[in-house]
């Protein structure tokens, strides 16, 4: 008799040992999306399922679409790493981590095949739909760990989840060549003004007026997910503008 997975979607199981227990009382409310960032679909799952390696998640998707669990959703799987959103450092024990196979920007970053992102939309859907899950707790590994990750990319098409419903997203406003330019370096209060935006976004920054490393790291993650035509690390008009943008989408936005 085969193991029912936890997902409505069709799905089948492959178990990993790597999981552990959620930390107690913690509210399953964060869907991390990853790429797998390895030559091969099947190197990746086999380090998923590695008890040496120590990393897991808890669903992969395939190119083709096809979806495998790998760790009961009720577990605690080992795929944030170091990492943080809105004050939360154990994302693992909040959050379902969804594993994108993709040979990422070492081994040749390439588009997402369409029937892998209908797979992710369907899945992420359900996900959603039975933890109760907010569209803006839909985040990418590199809006939890900006100093370590650039998953799942600037390729990954968030608007198509967004159309779907899942997500937070908003178009981003058009490059200009003139206007608005932080960058590393520059301090003061349009920089403190900076910060606290993307402080209250979720992202961990430090709100001193310095656009220090920590700052770059963070605009950058934001320009992949947001605002990925340039992905630079300079804080342009557009990137505060869409910044501004994503957090009018906030409902515990008052500005």
């Amino acid at each position: 008799m085969s193991v029912a997975t936890d997902t409505g979607v069709k799905a089948r199981i492959h178990p990993s040992p790597n999981h552990g227990r959620r930390v107690q009382g913690a509210p399953i409310d964060m869907v991390i999306l990853h790429y797998t960032g390895m030559q091969s679909a099947d190197a990746a799952l086999q380090r998923l399922c590695s008890p040496e390696s120590e990393v897991s998640a808890h669903y992969l998707v395939h190119e083709d679409g096809a979806i495998l669990q790998c760790v009961p959703e009720s577990r605690r799987a080992w795929h944030a790493g170091a990492s943080f959103w809105k004050g939360e450092t154990d994302i693992n024990s909040r959050s379902i981590g969804i594993e994108i196979v993709n040979p990422g920007h070492e081994f040749g970053y390439r588009p997402f095949p369409e029937p892998q992102i209908e797979a992710v939309i369907a899945l992420v859907g359900d996900i959603c739909h039975r933890h109760g899950i907010h569209p803006w707790m839909v985040l990418a590994h590199s809006d939890i760990a900006p100093d370590r990750k650039e998953d799942p990319g600037e390729l990954f098409p968030w608007d198509r989840l967004a159309e779907a419903g899942i997500g937070l997203y908003t178009k981003p406003f058009p490059i200009e060549p003139a206007g608005l330019l932080m960058q590393e370096g520059d301090s003061g209060q349009p920089v403190e003004a900076l910060q606290s935006m993307l402080a209250l976004y979720g992202y961990d920054i430090d709100i001193t007026g310095s656009f220090d490393v920590k700052t770059r790291q963070a605009v950058t993650a934001f320009q992949r997910h947001f605002r990925p035509e340039t992905v630079d690390g300079v804080a342009d008009q557009s990137t505060v503008e869409t910044l501004n943008a994503m957090l009018r989408k906030l409902p515990s936005f008052s500005g």
